[in-house]
């Protein structure tokens, strides 16, 4: 299990987070009542998280449930390039997790295209015509072991079960997993603001209230979208984070993908298509903590042949892009 460890924010803070994985829309009346503290402090820690610990809660589309592809891309930049290249695929709506790794003369990033266009634009026209790109390697995810609406803070195990289940939405009897063209200015209102209030997207959508309301509980329920947090995890006192790219036996593939989504080190992990088999972000204290976890854990684990690691020197975006930060 992990642990905290910060000096400015303490297990509520923890606690609130934890909260907003389980639903990222629950009123803060209800979050106190299951933290056992008052509207107000719920409201005035949230407003300190958003301030100080970058906290944004956002709906996003599953691409898993929507059998959507993903890519990992790692791209090679000249050094002088780089930063700008990932502001650049930072701006893109079918972009998420981009950081400059390698010592910043690499971008990673995970793309979603929407549709098939979208990915030949990116991958067969903007990048190769890209004179800082210098080389391109693009992995297909095939099969998500961890991540996703499945978030890294349950691993500090803040929560008791009972809060769990109460903090749970309740939600209709779930439908496919389809998004309709009308579904875009729902979606759009709430990739910016996930707490938006169902005033607000009526407004943006034109729909009643009540429809509105309706129609977010069905995909929610079906798989379509899931709510989601971005925060820094720095204020856990986990600042540091690496991208990791195994090799392993073709027979230990799924065995070893499964154990890697049980450590807590990781926050994400996919089998690829490519050199590698699987990627994973692992998320550490120190440089200290990834050796440990390098030479231990995942070091020992049956059926991992070769691992390449490659620390995090800047993120550039999680879930959503804001200039300047």
């Amino acid at each position: 299990m992990l642990r905290m460890e910060s000096d400015t924010f303490d297990l509520l803070d923890l606690q609130l987070l934890s909260a907003l994985e389980v639903d990222g829309r629950a009123p803060f009346s209800r979050i106190a009542d299951v933290l056992g503290v008052s509207d107000r402090t719920i409201a005035r820690r949230y407003r300190r998280l958003c301030a100080e610990g970058g906290l944004r809660v956002v709906v996003l589309r599953d691409a898993v449930r929507l059998g959507q592809d993903q890519w990992m891309l790692r791209l090679r930049c000249a050094p002088d390039g780089a930063a700008v290249i990932a502001d650049a695929l930072a701006r893109r709506p079918d972009t998420h997790w981009i950081g400059l790794v390698s010592g910043g003369t690499e971008i990673a990033c995970i793309t979603r295209p929407r549709s098939p266009g979208d990915h030949d634009d990116l991958l067969l026209g903007k990048l190769p015509r890209t004179p800082s790109v210098v080389e391109i390697r693009a992995l297909q995810l095939l099969h998500r072991f961890y991540g996703g609406p499945v978030g890294w803070l349950p691993k500090f195990r803040a929560l008791r079960e009972e809060q769990i289940a109460a903090l749970r939405p309740d939600l209709p009897e779930p439908g496919p997993a389809r998004l309709e063209p009308d579904d875009a200015p729902l979606l759009a209102a709430l990739e910016r603001d996930g707490r938006a209030t169902y005033p607000e997207l009526q407004r943006a959508t034109g729909r009643s209230e009540s429809a509105v309301k309706r129609r977010l509980a069905a995909l929610i329920a079906s798989g379509a979208v899931y709510v989601d947090i971005e925060y820094d995890c720095g204020i856990l006192g986990y600042p540091r984070a690496a991208i990791l790219w195994i090799t392993t036996a073709p027979g230990a593939l799924d065995s070893v993908g499964r154990t890697l989504a049980t450590h807590d080190e990781i926050a994400f992990a996919s089998a690829t298509a490519g050199p590698s088999h699987i990627v994973v972000t692992a998320v550490v204290r120190d440089t200290a903590a990834l050796y440990a976890y390098l030479s231990g854990p995942l070091g020992r684990l049956e059926g991992v042949q070769h691992v390449e690691a490659t620390p995090f020197l800047r993120r550039v975006k999680q879930l959503t892009y804001r200039p300047g930060r």
